[in-house]
């Protein structure tokens, strides 16, 4: 068995709306069915018993090795702790090859299960040892490297719940909200809109302080200090007991309390001194550590936090007794979990050692025994929620010291008795204000009631009813797509919107292109959706991005499919026939959000079929007004846009309304079918999107489709009395409609320039020429540098066999590059003739022909009006 390719589908896919991965496997003839392998399931369940069925039940198929390896993957991700369920094995076209489809829920701890069930699988084929322990240990200790912790978690849950979408963006806990000119970001638990200012106030705890007393908040007195004796000497100022601490610290780290000796004071101050530049001496304010979590201007959460402990039996050792509590599951290491394993450290063993004890002590039975002076969890201690004990002026304190600090996030440490009086009253006080604090203790106290803090951030940072989104258009189909997606974007532009668009010619915001190539897969999708100030955005989407990783957006508002073609991409990837190309196309249509809308051509059965995939509404257009769907559609009072003669209808039961082509220069006042169809897609998206139609009407009469606008996309030149057509119509149905738009036209010789692309069927390249031959009179075949695996002059060959037995073509030539062969159609032409170029490199094309015609006008300026070359009807 072995794995030739892997690849993670990060959103929604061809096999799910899940993150998957997709692995390629191979099987030898005797791998294709495991029960004939002997004793191999018998040894696979002595290694790995968790496994589960191999055999669902009343499924009567052969398990092959592939399907043995699926399982192992998903069911040691499930035992490792990870929330996956999801699995699919598929065999393909070709006999022993499988897809073998496997949920994860993060990428890096998925591939690592992936290999470990390879080896695995291995190990009981050959009889050999597997350590099960230890990849699960593998594992866990990987997924709880790479996983957000628990704090982050909370938030991204809430925004799952209000229907938010977000994106991670780091390897840690920088999280992004919403899209384009909505979103927002947090990292871990601080909001975007806190300062870096508020958050160097919060750091610094003299400053703070000084800040907090200012305002009213009370504070313990003390003053910062440089060395041992200076802090011993300002306990004594300020009176013992006293409290050591960094400056700049978090977690708790160097912090020492209750001091009352000048050792312990010296001692204390040398270990702060290794977590901050200076060093800080407070009174010590006697009382409990509570926390108070303050969210904009509301105290959401509080928490009263003790030390790590333990009570004495009189039988065990220290050592001991905190083994047992740390053998609660709650308790882990670092803050992945709940609770944090109590730590036997340099603190701890001075802890000890001031209260008379060792490690090796057998403390009496119900003794205290405390192991650190302060209550953070992330050193072993335990939290019990008091929220709805807090007294409104205690509360109203917490919410000063945030609001003076600056933070819209902020965890408020204070000393007191108790949370039921006002701070004042029981000379409680402040003892330090915390920036992006941990959201454990309240999300699962050790003791009392979880808080929905994460909920309460969400709504801190998004307005009830808004999730953060922009529209999202996404466009896919064998035949214009780019133009649709160009015309859609252009009448959302018209409407005022920033539009993102990607598209096979780049990404482009605004008017702005900001990078170039065929951007139609979902990296650049997600570039656009990362964009600051875009807010509203149109994706071609294709084939080849779907099938590599999956949608870049979890649902889209409009799902557009124009059509699925015979010739397009048939035979890669598993795609093999137009049923298959249709399911790939089909996923934007299963990821449209339930008030979306999918846009679908009523015409071509494979996309028509799509509209029982959709969770929306859907509007089906059609150039033929009488189609069945189309009348049963709007008999059924559902929206359908249609060519009704000389315009375009929009209606939805006895409403109507009508765009004349000739205001839509896009389709040469009807002229061209394709462009027509096209328009229509256009036109239902907007309706979808719920444009203005005056708007709309206004956005069509100003789409031209020429090289600046729709580059490659039957853009018109005049050359010599002659009209040249250049277009990137790159697969036989594409070809099949050029043709019947150049059939419009008179012409007295009409001639083709054609490649192509070698990643194509025989078939399809073939068909081209036999298609263009019976309508050209001279062709020419150019090859490209670039063959996608073909080997010099293949693709020419296929070409020129597309041609034998053309009824029409009567002059054939053979060039080695596109440039060329556009300058032998172009010499050769005279007035009156028409020139179709399909081009491959579109800009750099289109550039060279222009270049032409500007050097031809110089050289040869027009005398006379050029004979008309408007399209018949």
């Amino acid at each position: 068995m072995k794995v030739s390719r892997i690849r993670a589908l990060r959103g929604p896919n061809l096999w799910s709306r899940r993150t998957v991965l997709e692995a390629i496997v191979s099987c030898t003839e005797a791998e294709r069915a495991i029960a004939g392998i002997p004793h191999f399931e018998t040894r696979l369940r002595a290694r790995f018993p968790a496994i589960g069925l191999l055999q669902p039940v009343g499924q009567d198929e052969a398990v092959s090795m592939a399907a043995a390896l699926g399982f192992a993957t998903l069911a040691l991700q499930s035992q490792a702790g990870c929330p996956v369920t999801f699995l699919r094995i598929v065999p393909t076209v070709e006999a022993g090859i499988y897809q073998v489809v496997v949920e994860y829920s993060e990428e890096k701890v998925g591939r690592l299960a992936l290999d470990l069930a390879l080896q695995l699988c291995e190990a009981a084929e050959q009889d050999s040892p597997f350590d099960l322990d230890a990849a699960l240990r593998q594992l866990r200790d990987l997924d709880e490297d790479v996983r957000i912790g628990p704090s982050t978690s909370a938030i991204v849950e809430a925004a799952i719940q209000r229907g938010i979408p977000y994106r991670r963006l780091t390897d840690g806990s920088l999280i992004q909200f919403g899209w384009g000119r909505r979103q927002r970001r947090i990292l871990a638990a601080e909001m975007d809109r806190s300062s870096a200012i508020a958050e160097s106030i919060a750091q610094d705890k003299e400053l703070t302080k000084a800040l907090l007393h200012a305002a009213g908040v009370p504070v313990p007195r003390g003053r910062p200090v440089s060395d041992g004796e200076d802090a011993w000497k300002a306990a004594q100022e300020i009176g013992l007991p006293v409290v050591v601490k960094p400056r700049n610290g978090n977690q708790g780290k160097g912090v020492a309390v209750n001091l009352v000796t000048r050792e312990q004071v010296e001692a204390a101050y040398a270990v702060a001194a290794k977590y901050g530049t200076q060093v800080l001496v407070e009174r010590y304010v006697p009382g409990h550590d509570f926390r108070l979590l303050v969210v904009g201007n509301t105290l959401v959460a509080a928490a009263r936090r003790d030390p790590p402990q333990v009570y004495g039996d009189g039988v065990h050792t220290v050592r001991e007794l905190v083994e047992a509590v740390n053998r609660d599951p709650r308790r882990g290491e670092g803050h992945a979990t709940s609770l944090t394993k109590i730590r036997l450290d340099d603190i701890a063993l001075a802890t000890l050692a001031k209260a008379g004890y060792t490690p090796d002590s057998v403390p009496p039975n119900g003794t205290l025994v405390i192991l650190r002076n302060n209550a953070n969890l992330s050193t072993g201690g335990t939290a019990t929620d008091v929220t709805d004990e807090v007294h409104p002026e205690l509360a109203a304190r917490a919410i000063e010291a945030a609001r003076t600090v600056g933070l819209d996030i902020c965890g408020v440490d204070v000393v007191a008795n108790t949370v039921i009086e006002p701070l004042e009253s029981q000379g409680g006080a402040v003892v330090e204000v915390n920036a992006a604090p941990g959201l454990r203790m309240h999300l699962a106290p050790s003791y009392g009631k979880p808080r929905a803090v994460g909920e309460a951030i969400i709504a801190e940072m998004f307005a009830p009813g808004d999730n953060g989104r922009i529209p999202v258009v996404a466009v896919a189909g064998t035949n214009g797509k780019t133009t649709t997606v160009r015309l859609i974007a252009h009448l959302l532009g018209a409407n005022g919107h920033l539009v993102g668009m990607t598209n096979s010619d780049g990404v482009y915001i605004g008017r702005r292109r900001i990078d170039v190539g065929d951007c139609s897969g979902p990296r650049s999708a997600r570039n656009v959706l990362l964009h600051p100030d875009v807010d509203a955005a149109v994706f071609e989407t294709a084939r080849g991005g779907i099938l590599r990783e999956g949608l870049a957006f979890d649902r889209c508002d409009v799902a557009v499919v124009t059509n699925i073609g015979t010739g397009d991409h048939l035979g890669l990837n598993f795609v093999s026939t137009v049923e298959d190309l249709a399911v790939v196309k089909r996923v934007i249509v299963e990821n449209v959000a339930p008030a979306g809308t999918a846009v679908l051509n009523a015409t071509d059965p494979n996309v028509a079929n799509m509209a029982g995939s959709c969770p929306g509404s859907i509007i089906f257009f059609s150039n033929d007004r009488q189609h069945p769907l189309i009348t049963a559609h709007r008999t059924k009072n559902q929206r359908v846009v249609y060519r009704d003669g000389d315009a375009i209808v929009a209606a939805q039961g006895p409403e109507e309304y009508a765009i004349p082509l000739s205001e839509i220069p896009l389709t040469y006042a009807g002229a061209i079918d394709f462009q027509v169809e096209n328009a229509m897609a256009a036109i239902a998206a907007a309706w979808a999107l719920g444009l203005d139609w005056q708007v709309v009407r206004r956005g069509l009469a100003g789409f031209v489709s020429d090289a600046q606008t729709a580059p490659g996309r039957f853009n018109q030149y005049e050359f010599r009395g002659a009209t040249v057509f250049a277009d990137y119509g790159h697969n036989p149905d594409a070809i099949q409609a050029l043709v019947r738009a150049m059939d419009r036209l008179p012409a007295k010789r009409r001639s083709v320039v054609i490649s192509a692309a070698g990643d194509r069927r025989d078939i399809d390249i073939r068909k081209q020429t036999e298609i263009l031959g019976a309508a050209f009179d001279r062709v020419v075949l150019y090859e490209d540098q670039c063959q996608r695996g073909r080997a010099d002059g293949e693709v020419l060959a296929l070409l020129r066999q597309g041609l034998e037995g053309a009824a029409r073509a009567r002059d054939v030539r053979e060039v080695r590059g596109e440039f060329l062969a556009i300058d032998i159609a172009m010499d050769a032409l005279e007035p009156g003739d028409l020139c179709l170029i399909l081009v491959d490199q579109v800009e750099a094309s289109l550039a060279h022909i222009e270049r032409r015609i500007a050097a031809d006008v110089s050289v040869n300026p027009p005398m006379r009006p050029t004979a008309d070359r408007s399209i018949a009807h």
